[in-house]
């Protein structure tokens, strides 16, 4: 056992001793150390309740010949964060996740490991934790929140910031925002649509890393996701056991179906961040280019907010991620014999699942749309790379001119939006918020929601550096690559300059010749950096572009 290291023999009398002090036996000593990293916290909604998801998997490990060992990781919520300089901090500390569980993993000698994230950027930073680490590792989530209710209809946290638009627009009156506000969130999970903590954990079941189900089952179904924890502690054992590793599950292959099926479900446009960084940490390229390639064949089968009416629990009342993939297997979309934390391929796994409510999940040959969810965009605005959710985009806006709106922060932005500086055909365009400019890459939820709620969504573009929440709609263009602060053609945009959008033909470009630009570029002056000290300044230090998944790079 790896753990042996800290267990065995006399120059380990004084760790044994250590273990004692906490409680542990002899007999507990003996058996495999399982680590169970829990994200609970009282900050995040959607990791509130994880001690019991904790709780249930110490059940599987103990009753299967374990010792379950728990420690903690940090979090933060996106949605609190949101609209502020906390904003900058969440994408940062996916390393820091990633980082603390190595440090806490490798410094006890674990065997294995149990991961309980639930949200953005943690279920990420525990997937990159288990590719870095390579011990038998299984990952649980806590599940998504069901959908509020006002007014007959399903809501969710999405629809409380398009609220707070149309408050801004006089559309509704604050008695009005107040009763949205206080129903959209009904209790514990991640927010309930198609954003990106939910996202995430559908490519956690779909790379094999969690169990069928992790994905979607609610986590007020406490029942269902407690059972899905104890599951969890027994096959942890089986992986030891057999020594099933995350490099053996999460290969090329396995991140070919995560992106497939992220298509079809028209997933966060975030995961263009994750999915590269998860793979870099298991020894896997995967460019932005294969994302699009792999979108342009994949038929879009479910439409769920906020591009739809339907969330998560919609999902798993039509079979789940299960069903998605096997439809998609018809069309031959779908890797087979990939390995997954079950013990079975996902084949196997997916073998006789079916589609149980059609309005939710098309079938390949009748699809809501022939082509995935996200595209990536090139020109001589975003040189490497922009991402945009096409699935979220109204048709009349796939292809877009209008003048450039700049401003050189989100906060700016905002101001002008509120302001009703931005008019219908504008291209509103926020820069110096990339990894490295922000530093951080803020999600935009803010601005584009105030758009959508004052009605602009439909006429007017927004395109930056930074990047978008999962809850975004609209024809926002992120992850704009080089980003402003490392001299990109988008620090070089002045206000009125004509942007043409094109998302069929995937081009992004500012009416502007060659010479113009070198001009521009000749005349331009990096501003200072926003932070000069602390965690922030040394994560700029070290970010690499969001075309390479904003991971850390060190030379």
């Amino acid at each position: 056992m790896r753990s042996n290291t800290v267990k065995l023999g006399s120059t380990r009398a004084a760790h044994r001793s250590l273990f004692y002090a906490m409680g542990y036996t002899e007999e507990e000593l003996k058996k495999p150390l399982i680590g169970i990293c829990n994200a609970q916290n009282e900050i995040i909604p959607g990791h509130m309740h994880l001690d019991e998801i904790a709780k249930a998997v110490k059940y599987g490990v103990l009753e299967n010949g374990g010792t379950p060992i728990e420690f903690p990781a940090i979090g933060i919520c996106d949605g609190i964060a949101m609209g502020h300089d906390g904003m900058k901090y969440p994408l940062a500390s996916r390393e820091l996740v990633a980082d603390s569980i190595e440090a806490v993993a490798n410094g006890h000698a674990f065997d294995a490991l149990v991961l309980i994230p639930n949200c953005d950027k943690i279920v990420p930073g525990m997937l990159m934790a288990a590719a870095r680490l390579n011990i038998p590792t299984i990952v649980i989530s806590g599940g998504p929140m069901l959908p509020g209710r006002y007014e007959g209809r399903d809501i969710s946290v999405s629809t409380v910031f398009e609220a707070a638009g149309r408050f801004e627009a006089g559309k509704i009156n604050k008695a009005q925002l107040s009763e949205i506000e206080h129903c959209a969130c009904p209790g514990c999970g991640s927010c309930a649509g198609m954003f990106t903590a939910n996202t995430m954990n559908c490519m956690t079941e779909v790379l094999g890393m969690g169990l069928p189900g992790n994905g979607t089952i609610a986590a007020a179904r406490q029942g269902a996701r407690i059972t899905l924890a104890k599951q969890a502690g027994k096959r942890i054992m089986d992986l030891l056991a057999k020594d099933i590793r995350p490099r053996d599950i999460m290969t090329a292959k396995a991140f070919k179906n995560a992106i497939t099926v992220d298509m079809a479900m028209g997933g966060s446009t975030n995961t263009a961040l994750h999915l590269p960084a998860i793979a870099h940490e298991a020894g896997v390229n995967i460019s932005l280019e294969y994302f699009d390639k792999i979108s342009k064949h994949t038929p879009y089968l479910t439409k769920l907010s906020p591009a739809g009416v339907f969330h998560m629990v919609d999902v798993d009342e039509a079979g789940g991620i299960r069903a998605i993939m096997a439809e998609l297997d018809k069309a031959g979309l779908i890797e087979k014999s990939c390995k997954t934390v079950t013990g079975k391929s996902v084949g196997q796994n997916i073998k006789g699942a079916k589609i149980l409510r059609p309005e939710v999940i098309h079938t390949v040959k009748e699809p809501l749309r022939k082509t995935g969810g996200i595209a990536v965009l090139k020109g001589n605005i975003a040189q490497d790379c922009s991402v945009v959710k096409e699935s979220a985009v109204a048709p009349e806006m796939l292809k877009h001119t209008g003048p450039a709106r700049v401003y050189d922060s989100e906060d700016a932005a905002i101001k002008a939006i509120l302001a009703k500086k931005i008019k219908a055909g504008d291209v509103v365009v926020i820069r110096y918020e990339g990894p490295k400019g922000g530093p951080g890459m803020r999600e935009m939820l803010n601005p584009t929601s105030v758009l959508t709620g004052m009605g602009l969504d439909k006429s007017v573009a927004l395109l930056t550096d930074g990047r978008f929440s999962g809850a975004t709609q609209g024809a926002c263009i992120g992850h704009i690559s080089p980003e402003a602060r490392e001299g990109g053609n988008i620090a070089l945009i002045k206000e009125g300059d004509i942007i043409e959008i094109d998302i069929p033909n995937r081009t992004i470009n500012v009416k502007l010749t060659e010479e113009e630009l070198d001009k521009r570029r000749k005349a331009w002056k990096c501003p200072a950096p926003k932070v000069k000290s602390g965690y922030l300044a040394r994560y700029a230090y070290l970010v690499s572009s969001a075309a390479q998944g904003a991971v850390l790079k060190f030379n």
